[in-house]
Order: C-alpha cells, then sequence, then structure tokens
C-alpha cells in the first residue's frame, strides 16, 4: 500500500550540499596547519548531526585554543552563499519529486537546517512549491536522532506517522524517522568507509528513485 505522505530530510539526501560543507572546512583549516584529509574525515563522522553536538565534536577537534566562534561563523556563511549560488541536487532528486508531485502526493522537508534558510535552498533548486511543510532544525523541541521533527512534520500534515515514508542519508536521520514509526528508507551518502548501517530495521536504497520504489511510491503510474 501506497504511503499516505512523503517525508525528506535535505541536504545529502536532496541537495548534495555536504560535499560543500566539507570542502570549505577543509579550504578554512589547512592554512592553520591540520592536514586536508585528517579534516575530510573528522567532517564525515558529523554527517547527520547538528546544533551543539556537531559544535562540541568541532571543538575537540579543532583543540582548546582555536576560534570554533569565528570558525563555525565563517563556515556557516560560506556554505550558504556557494548552496544559494548554485544549489546542487543528489542524483535522481528532481525527477523524483516532480513524479511525486504529479500524482498528487503530500510532501514534506524535515531536515537539521535552520527552517528560513531551508526554505531559501529548496526555492533556489526549483523544489520549494512541491513540499506542504518544510521543519527545520530550530523549529523542534528536539533535534534528530529524537524522533521530534518527523513526529512535528507528521502531525502538521494530519497524518498518522506509520503512513508516512521517511527518506534520509545519515545515521542520526534514519534513527529519528524509525523512531517516529515512519516507514524508514536510508539513503547513504558521505560516511566513513569503515563505519556499518545501523541495524534498525531501515531499508535501504541507492538513490531516491530506487527508495521512493520500494515503499510503492510510484504505485499510481505504470
Amino acid at each position: 500500500m501506497m504511503p499516505d505522505a512523503f517525508l525528506f530530510d535535505m541536504d545529502g539526501l536532496l541537495l548534495d550540499s555536504e560535499r560543500i560543507y566539507s570542502a570549505v572546512a577543509q579550504e578554512l583549516l589547512v592554512p592553520h596547519g591540520f592536514a586536508a584529509p585528517e579534516v575530510e574525515a573528522h567532517f564525515l563522522t558529523l554527517v547527520g548531526v547538528s546544533g551543539d553536538a556537531a559544535r562540541q565534536r568541532i571543538a575537540s577537534f579543532l583543540g582548546p585554543d582555536f576560534d570554533l566562534a569565528g570558525f563555525d561563523s565563517v563556515w556557516h556563511s560560506e556554505v550558504s552563499r556557494r548552496v544559494a549560488e548554485t544549489v546542487p541536487l543528489r542524483p535522481t532528486v528532481r525527477d523524483s519529486v516532480e513524479r511525486l508531485a504529479g500524482q498528487g502526493a503530500r510532501m514534506a522537508v524535515v531536515t537539521s537546517t535552520n527552517g528560513d534558510t531551508a526554505r531559501g535552498h529548496l526555492d533556489k533548486a526549483g523544489l520549494l512549491q512541491h513540499f506542504e511543510v518544510v521543519v527545520g532544525g530550530n523549529e523542534v523541541p528536539a533535534r534528530k536522532p529524537d524522533p521530534a521533527p518527523y513526529l512535528q512534520a507528521a502531525t502538521a500534515l494530519a497524518i498518522d506517522p506509520t503512513r508516512c515514508a521517511a527518506f534520509e542519508d545519515s545515521d542520526s536521520g534514519i534513527t529519528a524517522a524509525v523512531r517516529a514509526g515512519c516507514i524508514a528508507v536510508q539513503v547513504p551518502d558521505l560516511r566513513p568507509a569503515d563505519r556499518p548501517l545501523p541495524p534498525l530495521g531501515q531499508r535501504v536504497a541507492p538513490d531516491l528513485w530506487a527508495a521512493i520504489e520500494e515503499v510503492g511510491g510510484f504505485g499510481a503510474f505504470p
């Protein structure tokens, strides 16, 4: 049976922005003596992590004498500037979202990014009009891996979360979706090579189109 709604993470699932975060971090930190492979490896561990948890990990990596606040401000500003200029999409995203929209599917975005920033990026990418709801990380009582963001999106759509399909690339995000009771599909992207996927009972797909097919999302079309 087709889900009643489709809930999507944004960074790393819809938008190919995680690579920009890593690239900008390397550009900022290599002049301070950090090795590019070391920076890349560390920032891979931050995919799906946001808020205080991310800042604590970055602070530990940079060391006590580094200007964390200054780095964080410049890092996020430069990432936002680049994403706003050219919003890169992950493979199959535009075709997948537009086909669901053509079926009249109800859709929402559930992201750890600030809500206003997320809506701006989705608008720039030409996707915003397809989503009834965008739930930002600053608009929820608790961030992923807490289920609160997915529960809030389902409530906003007035649909039981167990009747919602949720799509995530990160371990933190898929944990939130599973805990919310959603039909959860993970589409892995950037992750440490030696880290297995969490055994949460989630489905796994190579791209968004395949993930939607996995839950019967295109069932209304031949």
